[in-house]
């Protein structure tokens, strides 16, 4: 499932990769930046820092590959 309107890579200025259960951390394309392993927690402040204006919620420029605003579970003390 996709949650972007009808535009496509071009138009969206954070990419969101696929959820993967081996990581803690889910892959963030920051267009002309590039791909970087975030923490739920580092997500919100990172888009502000590349996009200051940007709302991270906004589907136009925000594209999850699935499984939106979702982590794998991680607890401290796990690598």
């Amino acid at each position: 499932m996709e949650n972007n309107t009808d535009r496509g890579p071009a138009a969206w200025l954070v990419e969101v990769a696929e959820f993967r259960t081996d990581s803690r951390y889910r892959l963030v394309r920051f267009e002309g930046v590039g791909w970087e392993p975030l923490a739920p927690e580092e997500f919100e402040p990172r888009v502000h820092e590349h996009f200051p204006d940007l709302d991270p919620h906004d589907p136009a420029k925000v594209h999850w590959a699935d499984r939106p605003w979702e982590w794998p579970a991680w607890r401290p003390g796990e690598a």
